[in-house]
């Protein structure tokens, strides 16, 4: 640190900042420290006075400090060090992230071969000569994962290319057997698009927030084959049954910061999927993998290193992957540590990532022009060749008449003819089926959708998840449960008996509602006189929420109605009950 004093002369030594006569600062010469020069006693005697006013300066800034206690230079710098590592640890992270999704396309056969798609067939028994890498086979290319690729990337509001080049990306792994894979790396089928998704926030998740993430391309692939690692006999077997299945790569820009936002990305390109029938989306099948690049930084900053999450097949864990690896890289760079750029894989059961493989040195994939595949020509309406039909060329304009509803539409859809409340219709159409099991109830029953909804989402979707099973699964029909509601409805049965029937039929035993009812004598109670006599009991019983009423308590009352509803076992209509027990006590 320079420090500088009015019309003092410095002379600049061959080491060091000296004062004329004086010992040098910063280490001088030896000599001129101990042959202090006479004249310069009387500038020394006036800088020290002028130093002990309390005066100092840095650069050309003088400013006034403490009297008492002189600070020297390198306890400033160390002071000021501390304070903006203390201020930067105040900062707030950001964390970035994207996404690379693998859906698998839904066809019957493989993406350039005719082999057959199934999952969990016998190992190596849907293999072509193709599939194998055998010398002198050739790829065909299947038109119904070019179709399917077109829709997802219009679904997505994607700019489709007319002309597409397929690559090969060079690498080397037993379930590949080629020794590549052929991809579109330089020119793919769509790009340029984006994804509306909606978050659920709010305590009770009543608020819905419509954020956005921008597609950067779509392209065609091969899948490759898999690999499984027996460690009991140190040794791998190979599986080529998915070798050359067709997938769909959707890449998303780093658009997004949390756990929760991508897993509801992609949870709504997985309903997009299964609306156009491109994709079956089932995670659990392998059906459709997400990859995730993650990074942090501090806002204002250049982005962190990226650490890629490989191969996650539930949303659910993808959230919970990000979240960790966003926490983990945050402590280990408050810890004084660095980010490898690596991959890393998910350990569930621990709920952690693991490090798999170092990123560091860039691979080199050689890509090349796939030189036994043509360019790929799509038309449209204005380009297609005259007397062609559409089974000979694809058609981007003729796909895109073709599409279905999409999820957001379908929900709105659902708002405006039904009534209901938007996080409903979400909730509805989040689950697979539950949409159609909804309006089959509807259409069976008197009661309102609003109330139907409840019912469903409450006490079904409950159940469902409760014993792990998917909608189709439910033991209780959309015709069953009109059935019991019909009941409620009517005034058979009040709600917390139809909430017991609904018990009964959820253990499967075939029994109808109305034959649950009378076996369990769960009809309402229609005898005014019957019911006053169970209230002016329940009253007796409990004399101190009593008193509480009449000293104005009103709370009291529902515990008295509670009361009631217990010992009928349900049978009793709250709002009859709640009249009664008012007359008596009035």
């Amino acid at each position: 640190m320079l420090f500088c004093f009015p019309s003092f002369p410095l002379v600049r030594a061959r080491s060091g900042l000296h004062f004329p006569g004086g010992a040098a600062r910063g280490g001088g010469s030896p000599d001129a420290s101990q042959t202090p020069n006479k004249m310069a006693a009387p500038v020394l005697r006036r800088c020290r006075v002028w130093l002990g006013a309390g005066h100092r300066s840095v650069g050309n800034v003088a400013e006034l400090r403490d009297p008492e206690g002189p600070v020297a230079a390198s306890a400033l710098c160390r002071s000021a060090k501390e304070m903006t590592e203390k201020q930067k640890r105040n900062v707030p992270w950001a964390a970035v992230v994207g996404l690379e999704i693998h859906a698998q396309i839904c066809s019957n056969s493989k993406l350039f071969s005719g082999s057959q798609v199934q999952f969990a067939a016998a190992p190596n028994s849907l293999v072509s000569f193709f599939d194998a890498s055998l010398p002198g086979t050739l790829p065909v290319l299947n038109r119904r994962c070019v179709e399917a690729a077109v829709m997802t990337g219009l679904a997505l509001n994607c700019t489709i290319n007319k002309k597409s080049l397929f690559d090969r990306k060079h690498y080397f792994y037993a379930d590949l057997p080629a020794g590549y894979q052929i991809t579109q790396q330089r020119l793919p089928i769509a790009v340029n698009g984006n994804l509306s998704y909606i978050l659920r926030k709010g305590k009770n998740q009543n608020e819905m927030v419509t954020r956005s993430v921008r597609i950067k391309q779509i392209q065609l692939e091969q899948d490759s084959g898999k690999s499984l690692h027996d460690d009991l006999r140190s040794q791998t077997l190979v599986d080529l049954n998915r070798a050359g299945v067709g997938l769909m790569e959707v890449v998303m820009e780093p658009d997004m910061c949390c756990g929760e936002e991508a897993a509801a990305a992609v949870r709504e390109l997985q309903l997009i999927l299964q609306a156009l029938g491109s994709s079956q989306a089932n995670m659990a099948e392998g059906q459709l993998r997400v990859d995730a690049n993650v990074s942090v930084h501090r806002p204002g900053e250049r982005l962190g290193v990226r650490t890629e999450v490989k191969n996650i097949n539930s949303a659910r864990f993808l959230a919970k992957a990000i979240d960790y690896e966003i926490q983990r890289q945050i402590e280990e760079l408050e810890n004084g540590g660095t980010i490898l750029n690596e991959t890393r894989a998910f350990d569930f059961k621990r709920g952690r990532t693991i490090a798999m493989r170092d990123k560091e040195g860039k691979q080199d994939y050689r890509f090349m022009p796939e030189p036994n595949l043509p360019p790929l020509i799509l038309r449209d309406s204005k380009s297609s060749p005259a007397h062609t039909s559409d089974q000979q060329v694809v058609n981007i304009d003729w796909l895109r008449e073709r599409l279905p509803d999409l999820p957001s539409a379908k929900r709105a859809k659902l708002v405006e003819c039904y009534g209901i409340q938007p996080q409903h219709s979400f909730t509805l159409l989040n689950e697979d089926g539950l949409v159609e099991f909804f309006e089959a109830v509807v259409n069976a029953t008197g009661m309102a959708p609003k109330k139907v909804v409840g019912w469903i989402i409450k006490d079904i979707l409950g159940y469902l998840k409760q014993y792990n099973l998917e909608v189709k699964e439910s033991p209780v029909s959309p015709l069953l449960l009109a059935e019991l509601l019909n009941l409620l409805e009517s005034g058979t049965i009040s709600s917390s008996a139809a909430k017991q029937v609904l018990e009964v039929m959820w253990k499967g035993e075939g029994k109808s509602p109305s034959l649950i009812v009378k076996e369990e004598k769960l009809e309402l109670l229609q005898d005014q006189n019957e019911l006053e006599c169970i209230c002016q009991t329940v009253m007796g019983a409990h004399q101190k929420e009593v008193a509480d009423i009449k000293k104005g308590n009103k709370k009291a009352l529902n515990k008295l109605i509670g009361q009631v509803q217990r010992t009928t076992r349900g049978r009793s209509d709250p709002v009859l009950v709640k009249q009664i027990l008012e007359k008596l006590l009035s």
